[in-house]
């Protein structure tokens, strides 16, 4: 193997393809049991260790130009450790606790001595720099990840940790995957740095996209997985919507022209693609795929960026770096049947027609291709088939989960009655579904970070009076702690639209049925202890259940 690698190297370096003075990475050949319980004793003395410090310099290392001295001396110390070719994994381990804890000091003074934004950018360049610093490669992509995530705060142009707004989270994704193309371009030119800006690029890319499924917002019935806690409210309250402004259909135009750019990225870089492709050379039959993938990416504005990512790692021969866009454009994917503002039919009608132009087109490769491959014919692989039955025992698993878990709430949970409050009568009745309102406090309008203090992770809860018909009064958000009478209950709130309400804020039914559903006047829930509801029906002002 390592003169498999010399001989590369030399036939490089004869082409003029690398510098002469460049020689073959160390490969480390440490035992991965040694290394963990070797990196566990380093992170347990390390703790003291840094405690002993903090108390030792005292406010020092707390106010006034100190904070910085402290934070640049654990960095210094452990930058000159990792930079070392040859050291003890001990000691190599003991470097990580001073270099987040150095990290975190200057991240703490720049924060209280600067605007948010000038504070994240600053960091996201002292993570770069330590990452041409040190020359290791996992943990250059960790600190690619880490300026990623600092340079989207950099360039977030409201005020931080308040609701975010959607379009300005868009263009700010899309600029990190703008700098990443940027940083493509300089790679090729710059061999020098060609392994700086590999191993920080991927971190980079590998948090981009983590991003953009995030911002695409919840799929593959996440909501029910992770139930009410914190990273439930993240996944429900990203659902996609219809484009309504100049600014949200450039987004999607813009998002269908990458997907289309990625396929040509494809197209030049395996040429045969176009020119012997498996549908007879036709090349009608790549613009018709395309097209379909330039459609879906339209109608996700956020799937335009995963699929150029996709082509250019799938071009480029980065195979890991390929797999995460993958699985990010598939979340993005999933996240289409949660889009509340489509109706159902023409969500439907789109991943059908889509599913049904890319079904006959495989058919017609699989026709094309098979004389030529008839005698060369092999079984599947027992891992490919491993693969696919645990992703269908996973889906159906997952599927059943959440199934239960709701079944269990119709059953057991107790049954109470919400009063509807009045809706915009334009906004009542917006295709297949009704848009809902329930009168709730005035506390519970907002959804910034405000209403989340102190709940540790948990989504905030309404206290609710039930009089002896079942009707559900709410009155206050509930505090942690606080006992309720014989006649309330707490009920927890869900994210939507830029406010809280309970459970939904829409109620489908089939089409043509909407004069049916206008006598509505209640809300029926069931409500468990722990205050999580399910809202099974509508019911009339005498509370009696409007069958469908």
């Amino acid at each position: 193997m390592n003169r498999d690698l010399d001989a590369v190297l030399r036939a490089a370096q004869a082409q003029g393809l690398l510098p002469p003075e460049a020689t073959a990475p160390h490969i480390e050949n440490r035992p991965w049991p040694v290394v963990l319980l070797t990196a566990l004793g380093a992170w347990l003395a390390a703790v003291p260790l840094l405690g002993v410090i903090g108390l030792l310099l005292g406010d020092l290392a707390a106010r006034g130009a100190g904070t910085y001295a402290v934070g640049a001396l654990l960095l210094a110390g452990a930058v000159i450790v990792l930079r070392r070719p040859e050291v003890p994994v001990f000691l190599e381990q003991l470097a990580m606790p001073a270099l987040l804890s150095g990290a975190g000091a200057l991240a703490f003074a720049l924060a209280r001595d600067l605007p948010n934004q000038a504070a994240a950018a600053v960091l996201a360049l002292l993570a770069l720099a330590m990452a041409g610093l040190i020359n290791r490669p996992w943990l250059r992509v960790l600190l690619g990840a880490a300026a990623a995530s600092c340079a989207a705060l950099a360039l977030w142009p409201g005020r931080l940790w308040h609701a975010p707004s959607l379009p300005a989270w868009w263009m700010v994704l899309h600029a990190l995957l703008g700098l990443w193309l940027l940083a493509l371009v300089v790679q090729r030119r710059l061999m020098r740095c060609a392994s700086l800006l590999e191993n920080a690029g991927s971190g980079w890319l590998l948090a981009t996209l983590a991003g953009l499924a995030a911002f695409s917002g919840m799929a593959f019935l996440a909501p029910g997985v992770l139930g009410g806690g914190f990273l439930g409210a993240v996944a429900a309250g990203l659902a996609g919507a219809l484009p309504a402004t100049a600014m949200a259909w450039a987004q999607h135009g813009m998002s269908a022209t990458l997907a289309a750019a990625g396929a040509a990225v494809l197209v030049r870089a395996w040429p045969s693609l176009a020119q012997r492709n498996p549908w007879g050379g036709h090349p009608a039959a790549l613009c018709l795929a395309a097209l379909c993938l330039a459609a879906l990416a339209f109608f996700i504005p956020t799937l335009g960026a995963a699929v150029l990512a996709l082509a250019l790692t799938l071009a480029t021969r980065r195979w890991r770096l390929a797999g995460a866009a993958g699985l990010a454009a598939m979340w993005m994917l999933g996240s289409f049947y949660y889009a509340l503002a489509w109706p159902l039919a023409h969500k439907a009608l789109v991943l059908v027609a889509c599913g049904a132009a890319l079904g006959a087109l495989a058919w017609w490769a699989l026709r094309a291709d098979a004389p030529a491959t008839a005698a060369q014919h092999t079984p599947p692989s027992w891992p490919a088939l491993a693969a696919v039955t645990l992703t269908v025992l996973a889906t159906v698993v997952v599927a059943q989960v959440a199934i239960r878990d709701k079944e269990k709430l119709i059953a057991q949970g107790r049954p109470i009655y919400v009063k509807l409050a009045p809706v915009d009568p334009r906004s009542l009745m917006q295709g297949d579904f009704m848009r809902l309102n329930f009168a709730l406090p005035d506390a519970t309008a907002r959804t910034d970070t405000g209403l989340l203090n102190g709940l540790n992770g948990q989504r905030p809860l309404v206290v609710a009076r039930v009089d002896a018909r079942g009707v559900a009064t709410p009155l206050r958000l509930h505090i942690p702690g606080e006992a309720l009478g014989p006649d309330e209950l707490r009920i927890e709130l869900s994210p939507k639209n830029g406010q809280w309400t309970l459970v939904t804020d829409a109620w489908f039914f089939r089409e043509g049925e909407a004069k049916r559903w206008e006598g509505a006047r209640f809300g029926e829930f069931r409500v468990n202890a722990d205050g999580r509801a399910l809202l099974v029906g509508l019911s009339d002002d005498r509370l009696v259940a409007i069958l469908p």
